[in-house]
């Protein structure tokens, strides 16, 4: 689940914008977990099927157990956090508990889990994770939310989507 950010505002005044900052917050943890992943041979090697993320023993490193479809350990890495940006916070879209992943009761995985130390990262829907169309939504949605406070306070009165057929550079 997206959290609010400690430094949003709660001010109605600002709804879209408040929206607008939640989407980028989200679409930046599923990025930063991707990207850190790809730093990993657990996303390529197709014998993973999950990893436990433990993002809150050390502040300056996550430490990563990589399991198979058994729930078996099959190895382990470790991220180094040079910068608070590199921090593996929960993007729920990978998360286990909200993609349904299935895990074998009394597995070393759901042991892992039990323990509360991080979360769990369901590697088929991270692999399927397509970035460009993750960015050309956030985009869409980022706009809408926009959108919204723009009508609110006048600054737009009507808007057209989609592509122009024509090359007629003066319709609005």
């Amino acid at each position: 689940m997206i959290h609010p950010h400690p430094e949003a505002s709660s001010s109605d005044e600002f709804k879209g914008f408040d929206e607008a900052r939640r989407i980028m917050w989200g679409y930046e943890a599923r990025t930063r977990v991707y990207e850190r992943f790809e730093q990993t041979s657990f996303i390529g090697d197709t014998n993973v099927a999950a990893v436990h993320v433990d993002n809150t023993t050390r502040a300056d490193r996550v430490f990563l157990m990589a399991f198979d479809k058994a729930g078996q350990e099959l190895g382990v890495d470790t991220l180094y956090i040079d910068e608070p940006n590199q921090h593996l916070d929960i993007a729920p879209e990978f998360d286990h508990d909200f993609t349904g992943m299935d895990v074998v009761p009394d597995s070393q995985l759901h042991r892992a889990i039990s323990r509360e130390n991080g979360w769990v990262v369901n590697l088929k829907v991270l692999r399927g994770y397509d970035s460009l169309a993750d960015r050309r939504a956030t985009q869409r949605a980022v706009f809408l939310a926009h959108l919204q406070d723009m009508m609110k306070s006048g600054d737009v009165r009507g808007f057209l989507f989609g592509r122009r057929d024509s090359d007629d550079t003066d319709a609005a």
